[in-house]
């Protein structure tokens, strides 16, 4: 798996964008992902489409801490990954957003894409758009309780 990193400041606190995003709307800032569902609080059902190739597949959400950080990785399908975003205060009005990802390319278009750079600018890119999306007030909320890596039971 090769790692990925990104940051952005966004002028915006915790609570008022940030933290209050759901799973479902990332695909209004993230590009390439065509839908998210939530399956339960911790499961999400994903639906991609990068270098033209179309994938479905689910993630599990392992450690999640309000106002903190949330990391996940894949369970299901032929999508590898797995990451964490983390959300540090700066002072009363910015917050930075540090989001780390660990993906294996699967198939030809995305180990060419992955070559050439693409997935590296996606991840900025999308840091970029979700920076822009939570200071024009985009998030509706979602769901933002505890997750315990210790707890597989939580969600079902």
């Amino acid at each position: 798996m090769r790692s990925r990193l990104g940051t952005a400041t966004a002028a915006t606190t915790l609570r008022a964008g940030l933290n209050q995003t759901s799973d479902e709307e990332f695909p209004r800032f993230m590009e390439g992902v065509e839908e998210v569902t939530q399956v339960d609080d911790r499961h999400n059902h994903w639906t991609t489409k990068i270098a033209g190739v179309k994938r479905e597949f689910d993630t599990e959400i392992v450690d999640q801490l309000v106002d903190d950080r949330v990391t996940w990785r894949t369970v299901g399908g032929e999508t590898k990954q797995r990451g964490s975003v983390r959300f540090e205060p700066l002072d009363d009005t910015r917050t930075r957003v540090e989001l780390t990802m660990d993906v294996e390319p699967t198939g030809m278009a995305e180990k060419g894409a992955d070559a050439l750079g693409v997935i590296d600018r996606r991840v900025k890119g999308d840091l970029h758009r979700f920076k822009e999306y939570v200071e024009n007030g985009g998030s509706g909320g979602g769901w933002h309780g505890r997750i315990r890596p210790e707890d597989p039971a939580a969600g079902h």
